[in-house]
């Protein structure tokens, strides 16, 4: 009984949230919600739900909050809940209440809500908006069977619709398994979708009484999210399209409990090139293959920003590609931008938005330190045992001149970039070779300036002092400095190496070959 009296103070007593405009007019506080299910890890599709929403809430001061829809409890994944917040703290999303945090409105786990739902379901049995069922699994797959057969639509035939409330009480007495139907009401339902515009759906048409209680004492999906949304005051629900004709249905509940229904915003899938549907199976959409492939976490929300619309930018031209903050994301935000088609996954926009991002921590100092530390750590890891020079400018200097060669921190480990961590395995120089580098040694010391058009003329000042042929120098001078037959020019070489890693490796080299 304790719990039941909690229960009501929650449910009929709250007072709702209420904010005020710059007008001093009073209006319901923005909250929203992003609601999934640990049957798997948080992949793209997902991320852009959560991300919409997050924006979506920022942009008028509302309230994000997660809640954990697991009352599907045969196909919970272990670990999911837990990396499933950890993934939303790695994109940048602030999640205001849900279950590590809290908040006023919890438990944000469906399976600890149970009391919540069934003396809710009481209220619509009371009310005669729902019923008992009592038909068995085997009763149900017949049904199934025998409209298959007939080339029919299966869906529930509401038999027990029809017991009378003192047939019902006597099997539950009895104690006949049982679940809890809701009564589809017959006709079109209709309402305005914040992206698709006015959408009309008759749900009997397609189903027949659909289950809101199951006979294991847990709620379905369709129940439970309205309940949930309705006592956690939610004003708004954006969510995959898939929900869209689930909608009508939803509002149903809503008119049953005599309860005002948030407003309803679908997002169009996101498909792949080939314009199939993202697959959850696809294990390269999930956000944790993201993180380990080097993807920076703005880059990721920048790039599924513009894969839908719902920005002001969108219609902005002439203006060049940049990696958005979450705070420029949020000012831009606009829910009636969102596209009504489908918008489509192409993997090489996510690479260029990952090279603005890094360009974009270049440019914050404290940003840039952190990128130092993070690739001081990878090139260890990577090149365990070699004698490193990962002093902070130096490192500075590297990425800053190959902020436009790679797309990600790893790429600075690739085949055709090492020479700049390691020297190369020492090349066999002739004799002639070894006499002209030991005095491009000498005369390198003397050169101040190290930028790529003063070695350039430098390189062809000393080959025709020499005598040298200009294209096998430079020949010569790549092999040492790199062991490459090809890659960044000679100069940048020696420009991102800097003087004195230079001289080591053509004196090192010059060593070798005595």
């Amino acid at each position: 009984m304790p719990v039941i009296c909690r229960i009501f103070k929650i449910a009929i007593i709250k007072p709702p949230l209420i904010s005020r405009n710059l007008t001093g007019v009073a209006q319901e506080a923005v909250r929203v919600r992003f609601a999934p299910s640990p049957t798997g890890f948080l992949h793209l599709g997902g991320l852009r739900t959560a991300s919409y929403n997050y924006l979506f809430a920022r942009s008028r001061n509302g309230r994000f909050i997660l809640r954990i829809e697991d009352t599907d409890q045969t196909r919970m994944v272990e670990g999911a809940v837990e990396q499933l917040q950890n993934d939303l703290k790695w994109c940048g999303i602030r999640v205001h209440e849900g279950p590590e945090i809290g908040g006023s409105f919890g438990p944000y786990i469906q399976s600890q809500r149970l009391e919540f739902y069934r003396h809710h379901a009481k209220t619509l049995l009371k009310n005669g908006s729902a019923y008992y069922c009592f038909c068995t699994e085997r009763r149900l797959e017949l049904l199934r069977i025998e409209a298959l057969r007939a080339r029919e639509l299966p869906k529930y035939d509401n038999r027990c619709r029809n017991l009378s409330p003192e047939e019902a009480r006597g099997k539950v007495s009895q104690g006949v398994p049982f679940c809890v139907r809701f009564k589809i009401t017959p006709g079109l339902g209709s309402f305005t979708d914040l992206i698709y515009g006015d959408i009309s759906y008759d749900v009997s048409a397609n189903e027949g009484d659909p289950v809101i209680m199951k006979s294991d004492g847990f709620p379905t999906y369709h129940f439970a999210n309205v309940v949930d949304d309705h006592l956690m005051q939610i004003s708004h629900v954006l969510r995959g399209v898939e929900w869209q004709i689930s909608t009508t249905k939803h509002l149903m509940l809503y008119r049953a409990f005599n309860w005002k229904p948030p407003q309803f915003g679908h997002l169009p899938l996101l498909m792949n090139s080939d314009g199939l549907k993202l697959s959850k199976r696809q294990g390269d959409i999930k956000i944790s293959h993201y993180k380990e492939s080097g993807i920076f976490p703005l880059a990721l929300i920048n790039f599924i920003a513009n894969s839908g619309g719902g920005f002001a930018k969108d219609s902005t031209r002439n203006v060049k590609p940049k990696c958005y903050t979450i705070p420029e994301l949020t000012q831009q935000f606009d829910i009636s931008r969102v596209n009504a088609h489908s918008g489509k996954y192409m993997p090489e926009r996510l690479l260029e938005f990952n090279r603005l991002e890094l360009k974009r921590k270049l440019e914050n100092e404290e940003e840039e330190d952190d990128l130092v530390e993070d690739v001081r750590e990878m090139v260890r890891n990577h090149f365990p045992g070699h004698s490193l020079d990962l002093k902070s400018e130096h490192i500075k200097n590297i990425l800053h001149w190959s902020v436009n060669r790679i797309t990600k921190l790893a790429d600075l480990l690739s085949d055709d970039l090492k020479f700049i961590w390691i020297s190369p395995i020492r090349q066999k120089l002739s004799d002639e070779d070894q006499s002209y580098l030991t005095q491009f040694i000498e005369d390198l010391k003397k050169q101040d300036v190290l930028q790529k058009d003063d070695l350039n003329h430098f390189f062809r000042q000393f080959s025709e002092d020499h005598e040298l042929k200009f294209g096998n120098f430079m020949k010569t001078l790549r092999s040492v400095l790199s062991g490459l037959k090809e890659g960044p020019s000679v100069a940048e070489m020696v420009e991102i190496l800097g003087k004195k890693n230079t001289i080591h490796r053509l004196q090192l080299s010059i060593k070798t070959n005595k």
